[in-house]
């Protein structure tokens, strides 16, 4: 059976093989000619096993043609013969598999992490596998990010407590800025509430969504249909093993250790700074170089043991697991406190502040009225440039037309006008302060982390901000007359107090030149009607001595004022006998 080349003098690599299959025909013939087969036959079937596995174990000889014929082709195709035997098939496999692996590992972890998303249906019981923590699987630096969105998720559950929808309902859809600037209807405002629960939850699970996907365990992937499907009831509802306020508490914990590893980090970096200077030789500096050091060391501890106690250490799956169920509780306690809102129609935004882009601007204005009034001394130049520079075009218009056709009923007082403009700012003023507020409460976590220890903790439950208290769902059309009506009674107010300003400044400096031009003035008034007075009682005196005495003529002369000579006398009345002399 076995086939030498004509070609070459040295044996066949398939030879062996040929001599394998040869003598396994001859054995079975044996057999079946005799039962006992002679010790030369079986000595040959083993040397021939020895060179069938020798020819298995290195895969490099079986690029043998096998033929029974010497003039037939080879086309460079190894034969293997059907008679291996499984341990050499799997051999064989296995560096098959190898090589195929070192060609395109990267490919197939690839598609293994694609099969391994899209089989979600394995989790048809909402249970999900959590392995245990592995070394190089931490979050590290991205906890801090990790921490900022366990906030977001502690405050829309704080907001959706009994305590805060009974708070909502029974003092802040009845507080004065709500009734005046978004509506006096509960039912609207409820929809307006609910659209905003239903928009902070859209975020916060963005964000889980987001993390999930950064996992290594495929299972955590695409969680948005997940969620989607909870949404809709086309899953079996997920059992929470831990009361999901439970869990929030825990991540809680771990966001205060994060907060805390935050700061000592920041110590940390400016410690590391200081250590980095230049050294001196002196024996101050030595002393200064040691304290820094070993102050350096305790803060490397600090961090190290804050690190351990955050969610610095924790893994992405351990803390998806408990972001999983706070997102669908948040899902539900939002279809169980507004019910009602959510199947009805989405409100009207379309004259509010918040989709136009302005709530933040108008608030800025209201706080810099604000600020104006609360001052004792009169708005400075650079103060009323900045108030009058930011003010809307339909704010400038409105308030430069009713400029001149602003009256007061009766003069008042500085004390008097503020009162007028505290009644107005005592409600407009908080919902200006919230609106700020509630524009920096999603920012990084360095926000939230330096407020101090205790800055993560809300014990009162009702710190937490709601959308309809600020000028988001605010008209625009009575918020800009709120705040033209402000601006008008301000320019009153800054009018009053320049005037009592100069008043008390003359009244403190008599020689300024403004008093002394003033008291010039009133000396010369005064005058005037002193001689008025005087004119008019010497006029009674005369005519008094008139009426008590007796008429007398007396004659004049008649002066020719050409030649200079007398020519007649005339007679004039005279009194007492007293002669009057003409005055030429």
């Amino acid at each position: 059976m076995g086939a030498r080349s004509s070609k070459s003098s040295t044996p066949k690599k398939g030879s062996s093989y040929a001599n394998a299959y040869g003598s396994r025909d001859s054995k079975q013939s044996n057999f079946q000619d005799d039962s006992t087969p002679s010790r030369k036959e079986t000595d040959n079937s083993t040397l021939e096993r020895k060179q069938t596995k020798e020819e298995v174990v290195s895969p490099k000889k079986n690029a043998t043609i096998f033929s029974s014929k010497e003039d037939e082709f080879y086309d460079g195709i190894p034969r293997i013969p059907a008679a291996l035997s499984e341990k050499s098939r799997s051999r064989s496999f296995r560096v098959t598999a190898l090589k195929a692996g070192s060609l395109g590992i990267g490919k197939a972890v690839d598609v293994l992490d694609t099969l391994g998303s899209s089989v979600k249906s394995l989790n048809s019981g909402s249970h999900f596998v959590t392995g245990p923590t592995t070394k190089g699987n931490e979050l590290c630096i991205l906890s801090f990010e990790v921490a900022n969105t366990v906030m977001k998720g502690s405050s829309l559950m704080n907001t959706l407590s009994d305590r805060n929808i009974r708070h909502l309902k029974e003092v802040v859809f009845l507080s004065e800025g709500v009734q005046n600037l978004v509506s006096k209807d509960v039912d609207e405002l409820l929809r307006i509430v609910a659209a905003d629960k239903r928009a902070e939850l859209k975020i916060f699970t963005g964000e889980v969504v987001r993390f999930g996907n950064r996992c290594k365990d495929p299972q955590w992937h695409n969680l948005d249909v997940y969620f989607e499907k909870q949404d809709r009831g086309l899953t079996r509802p997920k059992q929470f093993k831990v009361l999901p306020e439970v869990t929030m508490e825990q991540l809680l914990n771990l966001v205060q250790h994060t907060a805390d590893l935050y700061r000592e980090l920041s110590v940390l970096d400016k410690l590391e700074q200081d250590d980095q200077g230049g050294s001196n030789s002196t024996p101050t500096q030595k002393g200064r170089e040691l304290y820094l050091t070993q102050t350096l060391k305790g803060q490397k501890k600090q961090v190290k043991l804050l690190k351990k106690k955050s969610l610095w250490s924790r893994s992405m799956e351990d803390v998806m697991e408990k972001l999983v169920d706070i997102v669908i509780y948040l899902n539900r306690q939002i279809k169980e406190a507004f019910e009602s809102a959510l199947s009805s129609a989405c409100p009207n935004m379309q004259h509010k502040l918040g989709p136009s882009g302005l709530a933040l601007h108008y608030a800025n204005i209201v706080l810099q009225i604000d600020s104006i009034v609360s001052r004792s001394s009169p708005m400075t130049y650079i103060a009323r440039s900045t108030l009058y520079q930011s003010l809307p075009p339909d704010i400038e218009l409105s308030y430069r037309s009713r400029l001149t056709s602003f009256r007061v009923d009766k003069e008042l007082d500085v004390p008097a006008i503020k009162a007028e403009i505290e009644k107005t700012l005592c409600w407009f003023s908080p919902i200006a302060i919230n609106t700020a507020k509630a524009h920096h409460g999603f920012g990084w976590v360095g926000e939230w982390a330096d407020t101090g220890s205790g800055g993560v903790r809300k014990p009162n439950g009702l710190n937490d901000i709601n959308r309809v208290e600020t000028f988001n769902h605010a008209d625009k059309g009575p918020t800009e007359a709120y705040i033209v009506e402000l601006l008008l009674w301000l320019n009153h107010l800054t009018n009053k107090m320049k005037i009592d300003a100069e008043l008390e400044e003359v009244r403190s400096n008599p020689d300024s030149p403004k008093f002394a031009n003033e008291r010039s003035s009133q000396t010369a008034s005064s005058n005037l009607t002193v001689a008025s007075e005087e004119d008019e009682d010497e006029d009674e005196r005369i005519v008094d001595h008139t009426e008590g005495s007796e008429e007398t003529t007396v004659e004049l002369p008649v002066v020719d004022f050409d030649s200079g000579h007398v020519t007649e006398k005339e007679t004039i009345g005279g009194i007492n006998g007293v002669e009057i002399e003409p005055v030429c």
